[in-house]
């Protein structure tokens, strides 16, 4: 399993896009040129015909995706060449009843023979984690990332800290995804109290990254930041792949 460091650089950019989307076939060349253009970590959706949490964008880039033809079963075949391009964190990202209906042992065994390091799942309780598939995802080293939201007990993130063997995903508000980051003083109350809880756990902090701006008010509190729906929307337009490192050195502020 790839690492996401907590010591270190801070400032990890990870980027969340749909497989299949905007065509069946650019999964993998995609996730190469994330690399190539500076990307620290990345998340592949798995589209869903019900994506409740996310907002228009990621909702209209499932859509697409479904229609191209994209099953789990097809993003897998896709994936075995993913190793060959990708040396970076990769994590799957999606819902639970399609990785049910595919099985979650052969799911977690797929992921290892990929090199996929571990799986967000949203809408998967953490008692149906801990009492039917701990065992499976760790055997096969696959890490199950667990999400913090505004609401979360101190109790329950020291459970999902004590439970996590990568990052946690930490919200930034209870909006679905697209919506702004907004830093106002209950934000940065709650950044700071993950923050000053000094989990063993890196943090990377998703919803609402989207600009070098919203970017570093982030990292300024955990180790990383997603950025999802500024990016699916950059693979709406018709030049897309020429347009990923001018992307992602503007989150970086690196110079192009």
């Amino acid at each position: 399993m790839r690492k996401i460091q907590k010591t270190g650089d801070q400032g990890l950019l990870s980027i969340y896009f749909t497989a299949g989307y905007p065509t069946l076939d650019s999964t993998v060349a995609i996730a190469k040129k994330l690399e190539e253009s500076g990307a620290d970590f990345l998340e592949i959706g798995f589209p869903y015909s019900d994506p409740v949490a996310d907002g228009p964008t990621i909702q209209h880039s499932s859509e697409v995706a479904l229609k191209n033809g994209m099953t789990v079963e097809i993003l897998f075949e896709q994936l075995s060449e993913l190793r060959k391009h990708v040396t970076i964190p990769v994590f799957l990202m999606g819902y639970v009843n399609p990785l049910l209906q595919y099985g979650v042992e052969r799911f977690c065994a797929d992921c290892k023979k990929v090199g996929v390091d571990g799986i967000i799942v949203p809408d998967l309780p953490m008692y149906e984690y801990e009492e039917l598939y701990k065992d499976v995802f760790e055997q096969n080293d696959v890490a199950n990332i667990f999400i913090v939201t505004p609401q979360t007990s101190e109790e329950r993130i020291r459970k999902i800290d004590n439970l996590s063997n990568s990052f946690i995903y930490l919200l930034s508000s209870n909006a679905t995804t697209g919506t702004e980051l907004s830093v106002g003083d209950k934000t940065t109350a709650y950044f700071k109290r993950i923050k000053d809880m000094d989990l063993q756990s890196p943090l990377a902090i998703g919803f609402g990254i989207s600009n070098r701006q919203s970017f570093e008010q982030a990292t300024t509190y955990a180790t990383g930041a997603i950025i999802g729906t500024a990016f699916v929307k950059l693979l709406g337009k018709e030049n897309y792949m020429d347009e990923i490192p001018s992307f992602i050195n503007s989150i970086k502020g690196v110079a192009s």
